[in-house]
């Protein structure tokens, strides 16, 4: 029996969907927050992610678990375990911070622990406006990942201390770290009024991964309560938007994508796995609906 001609359009939507597959996804902590690291590795997987984003270095924010699997060895051991029975890599743990009130060489624990579990990158933010304590204090952060053979993803951002590609650009240039690489979060480039073509003038060696979601178009006052409140819990799936999600996609390398997107309405209605598979869901279909590898 002859076999029936694809139609050329289904080939094509294929083809597209395989290409967005070489790219990797991570579940972030903040897209299902409150969750413990075992459970946030168990949902990853079950939804299909190939990587898990933890946070290692608590923020102490409302309704964070503070869980150091650096000085606890039994929770190191369970989140080991739970990788390897899981089949999911750790990509990167979360948040170095620069600030005053805090030590940078108190990560180093996290950084050596993320290590032995396989990690490969760390997340850090700028919440200071000193600019030499700022740019010594990164230095620091990215020298002591280096010993543990580990990337620093600086992420500008908005309601920061370093809140726009131009400062976080300069922060790299400053240090000349090898290890140092720029993370774009769509919704901090958006509210930063970072543009596509603003991301397509950087150097593409100098981007690390990237945070994706969509969210509101309208950029409220830093005092506005929205800058936060979006942000923390009110972001929305890829494609559900106003930020120019293809324009900021297309102007960086196809490197992996950690979805940060953190909605209580969504988490309330659907639980931590449905909200963290329909992330996922959401983000491969605006991938492969817009030709983006």
């Amino acid at each position: 029996m002859k076999r029936q001609a694809i139609p050329v359009h289904i080939n094509k939507m294929v083809f597209e969907r395989r290409k967005t597959m070489l790219r990797k996804f991570s579940l972030a902590y903040l897209t299902v927050p409150g969750t413990g690291p075992v459970d946030q590795i168990r949902i990853a997987a079950e939804a299909g992610y190939d990587f898990v984003s933890l946070r290692a270095i608590p923020m102490g924010l409302p309704g964070e678990p503070h869980l150091r699997f650096d000085k606890d060895k039994k929770l190191f051991n369970e989140i080991k375990q739970a990788l390897s029975d899981n089949n999911i890599g750790l990509m990167d743990i979360e948040l170095a911070r620069v600030r005053e009130d805090l030590k940078v060489e108190d990560y180093e624990s996290a950084f050596s622990a993320a290590a032995e579990l396989g990690a490969t990158d760390v997340l850090s933010s700028i919440w200071s406006k000193d600019k030499s304590y700022y740019y010594e204090e990164f230095a620091k952060i990215c020298d002591l990942a280096a010993k543990h053979s580990l990337r620093v993803n600086l992420e500008f951002v908005t309601f920061a201390g370093v809140t726009s590609l131009d400062e976080a650009i300069d922060v790299l240039n400053r240090v000349e770290r090898p290890n140092a690489y720029l993370m774009v979060d769509t919704l901090h480039a958006h509210r930063s009024r970072v543009s596509a073509d603003d991301i397509a003038k950087v150097e593409p060696s100098k981007f690390g991964f990237i945070h994706l979601c969509d969210g509101p178009g309208p950029i409220p006052e830093l005092d506005d309560p929205s800058m936060i409140g979006v942000a923390r819990e009110g972001r929305l799936y890829p494609g559900e938007g106003e930020i120019d999600l293809k324009g900021m996609l297309l102007a960086m390398p196809p490197n992996p994508i950690s979805i940060e997107l953190p909605n209580s309405k969504e988490m309330g209605k659907r639980g931590a796995l449905g909200h963290a598979s329909q992330c996922l869901i959401k983000a491969k279909h605006y991938l492969a609906e817009n030709g983006i590898i």
